[in-house]
């Protein structure tokens, strides 16, 4: 997801990266510093210039929670806080092991549905969100989205409650497997959306295959206000700069203002 945010014009600035372990510098990797999503190692998924802003031992449930809420100490800096108010559309992303209603964390502590839905509710009250566009990619994922109250949220998740989620492909060159197969037909849609793009939310929800997939991939929508057909990708994968053109009150021409709509993405790999 990092590759393709920022291919979509978000900048490192409006993203904060947690990555639980450096899978480009693992010894077991026989490509130092790339990360392949296909065994073909067509595109290198990590690319020339990422910002990590979390790694190994960082990436806990409680800096997740202060990330989305904003409770930091005074002396973080601000790469790895949150700078959102309430204009701002955040997409999150979620992956690794998990079950019904959790999703784990080093293999030593977990987040529940619980946790995620309470801290979406701070977020909201907080006014730290306008739209909320939440993935999961774990076994039984649509459970973490199963307890969210708070408004304007859209979620999706891999897997039906009691199923799993499987991988795409293994790289015979690694050994294991290199993307999980949800992740990777979103990906795949997601390539062929520009900048200025006009796909929706319902296009890219239209092409949740069961069969390809292995799963039953859900989407919660009863939180969200827009409709799907109108709600684009790029309102949460895009950095798209809105232009607002206003008559001048006086006879002397005058260039008219921009508005930067202001968009952040975590991106959390567990």
């Amino acid at each position: 997801m990092y590759r393709t945010i920022k291919r979509l014009g978000i900048p490192d600035s409006n993203i904060i990266l947690m990555l639980a372990d450096d899978v480009s510098c693992n010894p077991r990797n026989k490509f130092p510093a790339s990360v392949y999503g296909e065994s073909g190692r067509k595109l290198d998924l990590y690319g020339d210039n990422i910002e990590v802003d979390y790694r190994g031992y960082e990436v806990t449930v409680e800096n997740f929670i202060r990330v989305l809420t904003g409770r930091h100490p005074p002396s973080l800096p601000r790469s790895k806080r949150l700078l959102t108010d309430a204009n701002s559309n955040i997409f999150i992303y979620m992956t690794g092991h998990g079950g019904n209603e959790f999703l784990k964390f080093q293999d030593n502590e977990e987040i529940s549905a619980f946790d995620v839905a309470d801290a979406f509710e701070q977020m909201w009250r907080g006014k730290r969100y306008n739209e909320i566009f939440f993935m999961a990619d774990t076994c039984q994922a649509n459970s973490m989205y199963s307890k969210l109250y708070s408004p304007n949220i859209l979620a999706t998740g891999s897997s039906l409650v009691g199923e799993n989620s499987y991988s795409y492909a293994n790289d015979q060159d690694i050994g294991v497997a290199v993307i999980d197969s949800f992740t990777h037909y979103v990906l795949e849609f997601m390539e062929g959306v520009g900048k200025t793009g006009k796909a929706s939310m319902k296009d890219l929800f239209d092409t949740f295959d069961p069969v390809k997939i292995n799963s039953h991939p859900g989407v919660r929508s009863d939180l969200f206000k827009r409709p799907l057909e109108e709600t684009l990708i790029t309102d949460f994968f895009g950095g798209v700069a809105r232009v607002d053109i206003v008559e001048s009150e006086s006879d002397e021409s005058s260039l008219p203002p921009q508005e930067e709509q202001a968009k952040l993405t975590i991106d959390v790999s567990i």
